[in-house]
C-alpha cells in the first residue's frame, strides 16, 4: 500500500498519510504547528464530535440531508463519541486562530470514516461526505469551538466534583476521629489559645465545601450553547430551528442540561463563562494549596518539627539520607495547583483577547481549562486515596506541645487582667514552668480556681473563663 495518498483543499493538493482518516487541512496544520508535541484532550475531541453528530441528525429530520448520507455521519460520530479513533486527532494546541484546524481535523476524520462506512475506500475520488458541506453543514469553527469548550467542561465536571466531595468526606471522618486530641491553636506560626485537632481538619472539610458550591454555579453560565450563530453570530448558511433543535439534540445525546442562548453574539464574542468557571478552578486550588502546607507544616520532624500529623510513608524520602519519609503527595498536590493557577492566568488572558465577533484565542482557552480540570481531577483523587486517608494523628505530641503552651493564659483574662496575664506568661516562659504553677505562686487564683479555669478542652468550646477575681 502506497505511503501516502493525496487530498485536495481550497489551497491544492496535500500528501496525507495514506492510513489517516483525517485530511488536507489537517495535515496542513501538523505541518505549520509543530510547537509543543501535545495533542487535544479527550474532551475536546468528544465535544466536537457530540456537535458533528447531532448536526447530522437535526439536519436529517428537517430534511437538509439524505439520509443514508446523515447515518453514517451519526454512525462515525458515535464512533469518535466512543474514543475509537482518539490517535486521529493530531493537531497541536498552538494551532490557527479560533480552531479552524482542530474543527476540520473534527470534520475531516467523521467525513472519511463516513465515506468509508457508505462503501468508498479512503483515497477514492469519488467518496461522497465532504467535511465542510455536510459534516460542518450550518457551522462554523466560530460557534462550534465555543460550544465545545462549554460541553467539554461539562462532560467532567461531575468527575471532578464527585473527586472533591471524596477529599471532604476524607476530610471529615479525621476531624470526627481526633475531635478529642487538644491542641495548641497557631496564628502567625506563634502559639495560641488551645483548639481541638478536629477542629482544625473539620475547617479544611467546610473550605473544600464551599469550593464544591462554587465549581457548581460556575458551571451553570457554561450551559448556554450558542451553536447555531455560525460565523458571526447572525445564524448565516442555518435553518432557522437550527439553533433549538441543537441545544435539544446535544442535551439528549449527553444527558446533559443545556440551555439556548438568549444572545448568540455574545455567546461567541464573549469567553467570561468559562473565565469564571477556571477562575473557581482556581479559588479551590489555591484553598488546596493552603490545606496541603497546613499538612506539610503539621507533620513537619519526626523529631525537629510539630510532628503533630503523620504522612503515610509512600516512598522513601531520599536518596542520600536513609529513612527519611516526605510529605510527597501534600507536595504533589502544590505543584498540581500551581499548575491550575497558571492554567487560568492563561484562560484570562486569552479570553480578553477577543477581538470584535471573535475570539481567536479560544483553542488555548479549550487547552488550558480541559487540562485543569484533568489535573485537579487526578491530583485531589491521589492525595484523597494515598494521603489523607492514612494520616495518622500524634496525640502526646499535640498535648506535649500544648502543656507548654504560655497562650492558655488567655482564658484567665476575664479573672486576672491582661496585665497580669501578660506578667504569668512572661514567668512561664522564662521559668519553663506551667501556666497553673504561676498563677496559683503569685497568689492570682487558688489551685482549684486555675485547674477549672485553665480547662484546655472547655476553652475549644468558647465562652468566658470562670473563676474568682484577683483584679486587673
Amino acid at each position: 500500500m502506497a505511503e501516502f495518498r493525496v487530498e485536495k483543499d481550497s489551497l491544492g493538493p496535500v500528501n496525507v498519510p495514506a492510513n489517516a482518516y483525517y485530511g488536507a487541512q489537517t495535515q496542513r496544520a501538523v505541518e505549520n504547528f509543530p510547537v509543543s508535541g501535545l495533542k487535544p484532550w479527550p474532551a475536546f475531541i468528544w465535544s466536537m464530535a457530540l456537535i458533528k453528530r447531532a448536526a447530522a441528525e437535526v439536519h436529517l429530520d428537517l430534511g437538509l440531508m439524505e439520509e443514508t448520507m446523515a447515518r453514517a455521519i451519526m454512525q462515525a460520530g458515535d464512533e469518535v463519541l466512543a474514543g475509537k479513533w482518539n490517535d486521529q486527532f493530531v493537531v497541536d494546541p498552538f494551532q490557527a486562530g479560533a480552531g479552524t484546524s482542530h474543527n476540520m481535523n473534527t470534520n475531516e476524520v467523521i467525513a472519511n470514516r463516513a465515506n468509508e462506512i457508505l462503501g468508498f475506500k479512503l483515497d477514492d475520488p469519488k467518496k461522497p461526505v465532504s467535511p465542510n458541506d455536510h459534516v460542518n453543514m450550518a457551522q462554523s469553527t466560530n460557534d462550534t469551538i465555543p460550544t465545545a469548550i462549554r460541553l467539554g467542561a461539562l462532560w467532567r465536571v461531575d468527575e471532578l466534583l464527585n473527586r472533591l466531595r471524596s477529599l471532604e468526606q476524607a476530610l471529615r471522618a479525621k476531624a470526627a476521629e481526633w475531635d478529642d486530641i487538644v491542641k495548641s491553636g497557631r496564628t502567625h506560626l506563634q502559639d495560641a489559645v488551645p483548639v481541638r485537632l478536629g477542629q482544625e481538619v473539620g475547617a479544611w472539610a467546610k473550605a473544600v465545601e464551599r469550593g464544591i458550591e462554587k465549581i457548581e454555579y460556575a458551571a451553570e453560565g457554561l450551559r448556554r450553547l450558542g451553536i447555531g450563530g455560525t460565523a458571526v453570530g447572525t445564524g448565516l448558511n442555518a435553518h432557522p430551528e437550527y439553533h433549538r433543535r441543537m441545544v435539544a439534540k446535544l442535551s439528549e445525546l449527553s444527558g446533559l442540561k443545556l440551555y439556548e442562548s438568549d444572545d448568540l453574539f455574545e455567546s461567541m464574542q464573549s469567553m467570561q463563562d468559562a473565565v469564571f468557571f477556571s477562575g473557581a478552578l482556581r479559588t479551590v486550588a489555591q484553598d488546596l494549596i493552603r490545606i496541603a502546607n497546613d499538612i506539610r507544616l503539621l507533620s513537619s520532624g519526626p523529631t525537629t518539627g510539630l510532628a503533630e500529623l503523620t504522612c503515610p510513608p509512600v516512598q522513601p524520602g531520599s536518596s542520600i539520607m536513609p529513612g527519611k519519609v516526605n510529605p510527597v503527595l501534600a507536595e504533589m498536590l502544590d505543584m498540581a495547583m500551581f499548575h491550575i493557577i497558571g492554567n487560568d492566568t492563561t484562560v484570562l488572558l486569552a479570553a480578553q483577547a477577543g477581538q470584535l465577533e471573535l475570539n481567536v484565542m479560544m483553542p488555548i482557552i479549550a487547552h488550558n481549562l480541559f487540562e485543569a480540570m484533568q489535573v485537579m481531577i487526578g491530583s485531589v483523587n491521589t492525595f484523597t486515596d494515598r494521603l489523607v486517608v492514612g494520616l495518622v494523628a500524634n496525640r502526646d505530641r499535640a498535648e506535649g506541645w500544648l502543656a507548654k503552651n504560655p497562650i492558655l493564659v488567655t482564658a484567665l483574662n476575664p479573672i486576672i487582667g491582661y496585665l497580669k496575664g501578660a506578667e504569668v506568661a512572661k514567668k512561664s516562659l522564662a521559668e519553663n514552668r506551667s501556666i497553673r504553677d504561676i498563677v496559683v505562686e503569685l497568689g492570682y487564683m487558688s489551685e482549684e480556681e486555675a485547674a477549672a479555669a485553665l480547662d484546655a478542652r472547655a476553652m475549644t468550646e468558647g465562652g468566658i473563663r470562670q473563676g474568682v477575681s484577683g483584679g486587673s
